[in-house]
């Protein structure tokens, strides 16, 4: 029989209304894997990791997350390893566990928009999904995978695509593009990286503060095809002559970050200058792609497609 690893953070999928109408994450692994275990004809093994909003994970805490995952995959009676998580930065933690898989075995990523106690909670099925998913051999190969609202998508450029319907995710991420390889796991707590919105006229107040803050690294949600305005452009050419790594990605929903313009805060030349263009990431990923370059000592660019 297929075993599979249940490894359980919390998120809506696990909340439960208080009394002033509020959803906190009360359902423990085993009750969500309870509440399915009658339609997965497969041996699952549950244990909770935290039980919080995804909104309120650290990388200390996604640290940990990595590293059971790891652990799981070293038994090799495991075929794959399911993860249950919060919607809120479900894409973040995909991007990171699949900057670091290298094994053959699924990891898949699921959650829910309803809470558990909704009288039509999406989660029960997601799980069932993801859990049915993780045991289908065409999973194998296939990396850190979501699967939510009936969708399979990869990590790699997974996006939330809205706050409250049951498909909440998209990929924004060409079908040719390939997984990078994995790389060895190295601890992220402690690799500070802020990410910055643009907006049209921003000046560098909020960069200069990072920097000063001491930020490794800087990830700015700039206009367009990566554009910013003539002051932040300048406050972002002195954070890279200061050694600050910068990524370049966008507030708009989809397409490729060229950094094609000119002029001071043109995405062409901070390119010039040492930034770099996001690709096909948005803000989360672009930011977990460069926390993890900076925390490994690889080149970030090997990371964002």
């Amino acid at each position: 029989m297929t075993r599979i690893a249940l490894l359980t953070t919390g998120g809506t999928i696990a909340c439960t209304t208080d009394e002033s109408g509020a959803l906190r994450p009360t359902i423990t692994g085993r009750e969500l894997f309870d509440a399915v275990s009658d339609h997965v004809p497969v041996d699952v093994s549950v244990t909770e990791l935290t039980r919080l909003d995804s909104s309120a994970i650290t990388l200390a805490e996604l640290d940990g997350l990595i590293a059971a995952v790891h652990e799981a995959l070293g038994d090799p009676d495991i075929d794959a390893v399911v993860v249950t998580h919060g919607t809120d930065s479900m894409e973040d933690t995909a991007f990171a566990l699949d900057c670091f898989h290298t094994d053959d075995r699924p990891v898949v990523l699921t959650g829910s928009q309803r809470a558990f106690d909704h009288r039509e909670s999406d989660g029960p099925g997601n799980l069932i999904d993801a859990l049915r998913l993780a045991a289908d051999p065409l999973a194998r190969r296939q990396g850190v995978l979501i699967a939510f609202g009936g969708w399979t998508i990869p990590a790699r450029g997974a996006v939330k695509r809205h706050t409250t319907e049951l498909d909440a995710f998209i990929s924004t991420m060409p079908r040719e593009v390939r997984r990078p390889a994995g790389i060895p796991v190295a601890p992220l707590d402690g690799t500070w990286v802020p990410v910055l919105a643009a907006w049209p006229g921003a000046d560098r107040t909020l960069v200069d503060a990072a920097v000063t803050a001491g930020a490794r690294g800087i990830v700015v949600e700039a206009l367009g095809s990566g554009n910013i305005g003539p002051d932040m452009g300048a406050g972002v050419s002195d954070a890279l002559e200061a050694g600050v790594q910068v990524v370049i990605t966008s507030r708009v929903p989809a397409g490729e970050v060229t950094l094609a313009y000119g002029g001071s805060g043109g995405g062409a030349t901070l390119g010039s200058r040492g930034a770099l263009s996001a690709g096909h990431l948005r803000a989360g990923q672009a930011r977990m792609a460069l926390v993890v370059a900076l925390a490994t000592g690889n080149d970030a660019s090997d990371l964002l497609l």
